[in-house]
């Protein structure tokens, strides 16, 4: 409700600012801020009413559980996410409880062997139907099906793995192109004729008195 109340309170900064921006540059980078925003803020899971939280608190017996395990897979119009839980079949039906956003879902599963189990999959990778999602109960298993907004390929589930994935790759992807040139150049000069050599000489000596004069920054 804090971050809601926040996001609220750029959006009327935002609007506020948009009425007195003439420039059409400045307008059009305060208008796509104001979607932006009005997006993340119909993105936001609705407050539950304080008596029900209240309720819901009560009727959780035992302590709660936080379910990091899981399996998923994906056909083209959903996303399957497999929750393992020994016994939920045994559940009455009202004690496993999904909740959907466009880019989000919790699962509560109440009262199994005197424990409660939630699992929250926040900043979804991409929207999800909110009507088309549901949650089957199989034996020792919950299947949560988020149905997709558009038949595409998701890489993975979230937006954080997304991004973990990607500063993977950056780290491991540390080839330097100037030195990749450099390493052709080496080997041109050793196997070139004196011709190529002489080429390779003057071009080398021209881009140092370049970069001493400040006209292209190298750095080779």
């Amino acid at each position: 409700a804090l971050f809601l109340n926040q996001l609220q309170k750029d959006l009327e900064e935002v609007k506020e600012l948009l009425t007195n921006a003439t420039r059409k540059r400045v307008r059009d980078v305060l208008l796509a801020e104001k979607q932006k925003l009005e997006l993340e803020i119909k993105n936001q899971p609705p407050p539950k009413p304080k008596d029900v939280a209240e309720e819901e608190k009560s009727s959780l017996g035992g302590y709660t559980v936080k379910i990091n395990n899981y399996g998923w897979d994906q056909s083209d119009k959903f996303v399957k996410i497999y929750i393992s839980l020994n016994g939920v079949q045994k559940l009455p039906a009202e004690n496993v409880q999904v909740n959907f956003t466009e880019r989000s879902f919790d699962l509560l599963v109440k009262n199994l062997n005197g424990k409660n189990y939630t699992m929250t999959f926040n900043n979804l990778l991409k929207p999800i139907s909110v009507e088309g999602s549901s949650r089957k109960v199989k034996t020792d298993m919950v299947l949560v099906m988020c149905k997709k907004k558009r038949e595409e390929k998701w890489d993975c589930l979230t937006q954080v793995e997304k991004e973990s994935k990607e500063k993977e790759k950056a780290a491991y992807d540390t080839t330097d192109p100037s030195e990749g040139l450099m390493n052709i150049l080496k080997k041109m000069y050793a196997e070139g004729d004196d011709e190529m050599k002489r080429t390779i000489n003057k071009a080398w000596v021209e881009s140092r008195e370049k970069q001493y004069k400040g006209d292209i920054p190298m750095d080779i």
